[in-house]
């Protein structure tokens, strides 16, 4: 098993920053291509981006493209997602995920699945 907790969420206003982290356990980090979702009230759970095992490959939401930024720390066993220029839209309850194929986590797919961080933000 894989844990994973995220964390950095927030109240933001619209035009702001946040950084959100997801530091992983259990399992080899450097082994899994990493995600992050986001759930907002209402809707269904969708992606925002992923980052291959090295950190080589990334891949992004048309929504977030240019504004986001997916990055990773192997020595740290830790994700992270910049996000610049939110925007109301923007908010939801971001996860992170895990899975041994890249192309899977924009398919919605994931092995492991953190408990999520709330991320607000006000117009």
């Amino acid at each position: 098993q894989m844990q994973l907790v995220e964390s950095g969420g927030g109240l933001v206003q619209a035009g702001g920053s946040l950084r959100l982290s997801c530091a992983a356990s259990g399992r080899t980090f450097s082994n899994y291509n990493m995600g992050w979702f986001r759930q907002a009230p209402g809707k269904e759970r969708e992606f925002v981006a992923a980052i291959s095992w090295a950190g080589g490959s990334t891949y992004y939401s048309d929504s977030v493209k240019g504004r986001f930024t997916i990055s990773r720390d192997n020595a740290k066993s830790t994700v992270y997602l910049q996000m610049n220029t939110l925007k109301p839209e923007d908010t939801a309850v971001y996860y992170c995920a895990a899975h041994p194929i890249f192309m899977n986590l924009p398919r919605g797919e994931a092995d492991y699945w953190g408990q999520g961080t709330q991320v607000t933000v006000s117009a």
